[in-house]
């Protein structure tokens, strides 16, 4: 007689995460605070663990180096869509570059697929977004950023701030 299997049971519903990632605005605060590089596969190791992605955007400035661009490739390699805008050099000497309304509107499109959303911004611009998100819309926000750079408004609208620190950069 045939062995018969005991009942499958269903495996647990992965939650569904969308990423969003404000490449200067990491770069820079990482920079300035510990003189090092963002790690963006321990960061997509540790977001995506036990969750499935529905989106996952890095949003950067295009100088059209070789540098920027394998740069560009890495961070598709590892699983993100590369959003990108030339870089605008003003004649008094500023820089225009910021891509604040393209996460805005990304964050807002993609939430609806996703049971968690993930920012990794210390930009206090983010702090309406994030506040909407999590009240209007019952999302989960996790909001990744260098804390002694990130507004405090940003840290009080996440439902979770994860500093970025030690484990989350390059050594």
């Amino acid at each position: 007689m045939p062995e018969i299997s005991p009942p499958q049971r269903n495996a647990p519903t992965k939650q569904k995460v969308a990423i969003f990632v404000d490449v200067q605005n990491v770069y820079y605060t990482a920079r300035q605070a510990f003189q090092r590089n963002f790690d963006y596969n321990a960061f997509w190791a540790k977001v995506t663990e036990g969750r499935q992605v529905t989106k996952a955007i890095a949003y950067a400035i295009d100088r059209g180096d070789k540098k920027q661009r394998e740069f560009q490739n890495i961070l598709r390699a590892i699983g993100f869509e590369v959003k990108l805008k030339p870089y605008i050099q003003r004649a008094d000497g500023s820089a225009k570059g910021d891509w604040d309304v393209g996460i805005t509107i990304d964050a807002l499109e993609h939430s609806d697929t996703a049971d968690i959303v993930v920012l990794v911004s210390g930009d206090g611009d983010f702090d309406l977004l994030v506040e909407r998100l999590r009240v209007n819309r019952g999302k989960t926000v996790e909001v990744y950023g260098v804390a002694p750079q990130t507004a405090t408004s940003l840290i009080s609208a996440a439902s979770k701030f994860v500093p970025i620190e030690d484990e989350l950069l390059l050594r």
